[in-house]
């Protein structure tokens, strides 16, 4: 079965790629520059060509920030580009395994949020992933929708690498302590889709529908940046352990507001899927040994 993966040089994306070549299977990559999935006509031509017998969209825009000036470029992606696919998808009868994000919620809930929660976006990134979310259900039967959170690995920007390089740059540091949530490395998040994948195509069934999954244990940017500091001193990655004050989120306020609560309740996923949740210090190691092996921060 060939595999179509959009975005395919983002941090999951990448990752998609390597895990499913290295299993033998036939992966299709499609990066922005290749494949635009904001053009219903692109992705149209593209499927028809190379004839995939699923998609996976890893592709999105994920500036969350940025998002707020550009809602027209965070909704062309993550709701446009997202219906693109389901409608070739529904056209050629294949499935659709496609990527959301725990900013769908308000972050208000106490405890973990439930697949079946209202959803309540605050900024356009959540809003526009939503509507994303609500193009693919609509449009097609065949899909399964993954939110994961706090999303991190070898390949683009995220929180583990700002935090190694501040580290390596600065004594001290502030990081937020009042927004908790589930690291969820991009390894893991390849893994698990592509365990569907083949699971779909050797002939078993998938519920689909919505499903959470994110690693464990909640923790806070605070004590995952602690983490980062104390894996990184121990691989020899920074001369010394940099001094983190914890602060409230308030003290640093940015354009989109985040969740505090990014919790993800990953029972359905477990009990419908048999997939369990993933222990993020095991993924955040092998990130940092990776960037250690590749010289990536020398």
């Amino acid at each position: 079965m060939k595999i179509l993966i959009t975005g395919a040089g983002g941090q999951v994306g990448s990752e998609l790629i390597r895990q499913g070549q290295n299993r033998g299977l036939q992966m299709i990559a499609a990066k922005h520059s290749e494949l635009d999935i904001t053009s219903q006509d692109s992705v149209e031509s593209f499927i028809k060509i190379k004839q995939p017998g699923m998609v996976i969209n890893a592709a999105a825009y994920t500036a969350v920030d940025k998002a707020e000036s550009e809602p027209e470029s965070a909704y062309g992606v993550n709701r446009d580009g997202a219906a693109n696919l389901a409608r070739s998808c529904a056209d050629s009868h294949i499935p659709l395994l496609h990527i959301s994000t725990d900013y769908v919620f308000d972050g208000d809930k106490k405890g973990s949020y439930f697949e079946t929660d209202p959803t309540n976006p605050q900024g356009i990134y959540g809003k526009s992933k939503l509507a994303g979310e609500q193009a693919v259900k609509s449009i097609l039967q065949q899909h399964l929708i993954l939110r994961v959170s706090w999303v991190f690995g070898a390949n683009g920007n995220n929180f583990v690498k700002t935090m190694l390089r501040m580290g390596r740059e600065r004594k001290n540091l502030r990081v937020v302590m009042d927004q908790h949530g589930g690291p969820t490395w991009a390894g893991d998040i390849a893994a698990t889709l592509i365990s569907l994948a083949t699971r779909w195509h050797d002939g078993n069934n998938i519920p689909w529908g919505i499903y959470h999954y994110s690693g464990q244990p909640v923790t806070t940017w605070y004590e995952f940046a602690g983490a980062v500091f104390s894996q990184a001193r121990k691989l020899e990655m920074i001369a010394q352990l940099p001094v983190i004050e914890p602060v409230p989120g308030t003290e640093y306020p940015t354009l989109a507001g985040r969740p505090l609560n990014s919790q993800l309740c990953c029972l359905k996923i477990s009990q419908e899927l048999g997939i369990s949740q993933p222990d993020w210090h095991i993924g955040l190691n092998n990130t940092l040994t990776e960037w250690k092996n590749n010289e990536t921060f020398s």
